[in-house]
């Protein structure tokens, strides 16, 4: 984290943790083919319906941490991410989670999956997927 993330008494500032969530995101996202710009370019975007923080510990300036994205499985054409942030010790400082709608390029609501996200989610049912990142 940098300096400009503390508040004086030196606590991560509550408003960052979104873009630590959304440093996971993007990662998982680009890992799996599924990321802003797989999206962007055959014209859908995804933005955020819902998002939740909670915090459990604080983070301070200077410690180390780890950030855990989970996508969920949804039979709905969403994208459903869940947020875990670790100290150095292991310990959760916070977790969250976020819901996507996606949208073509009119704005509308996509009720069925773009081909590539269909082929994709038809790789993770049939287990394909099997590294860290995606879970039911």
């Amino acid at each position: 984290m940098r300096f400009e993330e503390v508040d004086a008494l030196g606590i991560v500032w509550h408003g960052r943790y979104p873009s630590y969530f959304e440093d996971g995101r993007v990662l998982l996202g680009e890992k799996y083919g599924i990321g802003y710009m797989d999206f962007y370019n055959r014209g859908i975007s995804a933005p955020i319906k819902q998002f939740h923080v909670d915090y459990k510990r604080p983070l301070r300036f200077g410690d180390p941490f780890t950030i855990e994205a989970l996508l969920h499985w949804s039979d709905a054409t969403r994208l459903n991410y869940e947020f875990i942030l670790r100290n150095a010790q292991g310990q959760i400082t916070s977790t969250g989670y976020s819901v996507q709608l996606l949208l073509n390029a009119a704005g509308e609501v996509l009720m069925l999956p773009p081909d590539f996200y269909a082929e994709f989610r038809a790789r993770w049912r049939d287990g394909e997927l099997t590294e860290a990142g995606c879970a039911e």
